[in-house]
């Protein structure tokens, strides 16, 4: 407990006596400090004892005595010692009634009480204050660590923590949810917070915060667990008053312990990832029966339900997302990725892609379920639970994704593997069919196909099913198929612009009737026969045949193609 003005009075060996101030004899005393200056605000922190013997002062002037007394109170000097038989023979009545007017603490000191033994006293009781708090922090360390080594780990730790502190504790995972709380019913407390932890969470660890509850009850502090760039976790503690110097030394050491516990689950994580790369590669080989040997009891459990691929790639911040890159099987054709799993090879993976990655870890372990999840050089690739909450929780992120930013921009041709990817703030992610172990490269292409589709129409997820379900023609808008459509139909359209017929027209409109001479020469208000010359002369300038159903598909898809701006 905090050295008081009334511990001072209670000394036995100091004699002192009150005069005035005695209802706020309750204040703690920081030090105790001599000065005889006429104004020693300027060398004041706050919380002191200010002995003086008025050696320069007119203390019994009471407009002087009303100055100093008023002053040093605003300053925070939580006392006035007065030495009695140095200057003044007695406690002149003017600083009395000064310091009673300021309800400032005024306490006569006998001449055979040196301010040496006033501040020696002060000095160990701070001291002993000192040790007292070091040594309590020292066993709330103790048994802190006892409770993070049980068996309930952190839920414990932040049981002890919570009675440390008297107060309430939580833990936020990487994702920002709510893990573990004390009391139960700090988990709704906590809950309010989630703003106040994610923009912790953005910040580089180590980082703190102090902020109100919503409730205005309580004062929240907020830790970040971690030693990496990103924030692994989060602290939050509740208190009713600012922490003590021994609550202080509790909450650091919470901190650290939660922070080594979460590196060490990091680890386990790390290895873990390695572990499903090499499954993921074994299932993508076609070796379904030695994945499940490798999975063992750790993703033996997702191997035996249907579950979907999701491959995700970011999408730049220069608007410029990547270009299509299809059926390239997971770890083929890379050095890096043979006899071990994909390395990032030195680059550093896109902060979208670890949100991504954070929030499937939590809703995976929130349930229970089992995940599978590998980042590959700028690109992140799981397997989920059908219909788990993984692949709810990728679902909810992507909208989340796509409701912050809208519309993604469409492609122009650039990867976001080339360094492009590290700024990227949006998304894109293509999911399979539900499948099985045997089909998982076929599933692992459906993935892409849906990526590639999601790049290409600015959407922030796309399943193979919603691909499946809609029209090849919105796929025509890339820029090859652009570029392929106006070489196969320069000559006509050049032939056309002599004024020597119409080609263009004529051929989309005999595509159009599926070779019906009639039909389509009624469409174009001409004979039959003159379509019939006309169609002769795109065969002879193309050096192809109509009949080749081939051709046909061929130019009725460049038309299609050419026929919508760019980027429709």
């Amino acid at each position: 407990m905090p050295h008081t003005l009334a511990s001072l009075v209670n000394h036995t060996s100091l004699k002192l006596t009150v005069l005035a101030g005695e209802d706020r004899l309750d204040v703690p005393v920081r030090w105790a400090h001599a000065s005889e200056l006429i104004d020693p605000v300027p060398y004041m922190e706050g919380g002191e004892l200010l002995l003086i013997t008025a050696l320069k002062l007119d203390a019994a002037d009471p407009d002087t005595a009303s100055r100093y007394v008023r002053r040093v109170s605003e300053a925070g000097v939580v006392g006035l010692g007065f030495a009695v038989g140095v200057n003044y023979e007695c406690v002149p009545q003017a600083l009395v009634d000064a310091a009673r007017q300021q309800h400032l603490p005024l306490l006569a000191v006998p001449r055979r009480t040196p301010f040496i033994a006033i501040s020696k006293a002060v000095s160990a009781a701070v001291a002993a204050d000192q040790y007292r708090a070091v040594t309590a922090g020292f066993a709330a360390q103790r048994e802190l660590t006892r409770a993070a080594l049980g068996a309930e780990g952190p839920a414990e730790l932040l049981a002890r923590l919570a009675a440390h502190l008297d107060g309430w504790a939580a833990l936020y995972d990487a994702s920002g949810a709510v893990v573990a709380a004390a009391p139960d019913w700090a988990a709704r407390r906590a809950a309010r917070l989630a703003e106040d932890v994610a923009r912790l969470r953005e910040r580089p660890a180590p980082a703190s915060a102090v902020l109100s509850d919503t409730d205005g009850d309580d004062r929240v502090e907020l830790q970040s667990l971690g030693t990496g760039r990103r924030a692994r976790g989060v602290l939050a503690v509740g208190t009713a008053a600012p922490l003590g110097t021994a609550e202080r030394y509790a909450v650091h050491s919470a901190v650290a312990l939660l922070t080594l516990t979460t590196e060490r689950s990091r680890a386990l994580q790390d290895a873990e990832q390695r572990l499903g790369a090499a499954v993921l590669k074994m299932l993508l080989a076609g070796e379904p029966d030695h994945a499940r040997a490798v999975a063992g009891r750790l993703y033996g459990g997702l191997l035996d339900a249907p579950f979907r691929v999701l491959v995700a790639e970011p999408v730049p911040a220069d608007n410029q997302p990547p270009s299509p890159k299809l059926s390239t099987p997971f770890g083929q054709g890379d050095p890096h990725a043979q006899g071990g799993p994909p390395s990032p090879r030195g680059t550093v993976p896109p902060p979208v892609l670890d949100a991504l990655a954070d929030a499937l870890d939590a809703a995976a372990a929130r349930t229970g379920e089992a995940l599978l999840a590998v980042p590959d050089a700028g690109r992140l690739t799981a397997l989920v639970a059908d219909g788990g909450a993984a692949a709810d929780a990728c679902a909810e992120f992507a909208a989340a994704t796509e409701a912050r930013l809208g519309p993604q921009p469409r492609p122009r041709g650039r990867s976001a593997r080339d360094g492009a990817g590290r700024d990227a703030e949006g998304l894109a992610v293509g999911v399979s069919a539900p499948t099985g172990p045997m089909a998982t490269a076929t599933a692992y292409r459906q993935a892409e196909q849906a990526l590639s589709v999601a790049r290409r129409r600015g959407r922030a997820l796309v399943e193979h099913e919603d691909v499946a379900a809609g029209s090849v023609l919105p796929l025509l808008a890339d820029d090859a198929v652009r570029a392929f459509a106006d070489g196969l139909l320069r000559a006509l359209r050049e032939h056309d612009a002599t004024g020597r017929g119409d080609l263009v027209a004529s051929l989309r409109a005999w595509l159009a009737r599926h070779g019906q001479w009639d039909a389509a020469a009624a469409d174009l208000g001409v004979h039959r026969h003159t379509l019939r010359y006309r169609m002769r002369r795109v065969e002879e300038i193309l050096g192809r045949s109509l009949d080749d159903p081939d051709v046909r598909m061929e130019l009725w898809l460049a038309l299609k193609a050419t026929s919508a701006p760019p980027g429709e």
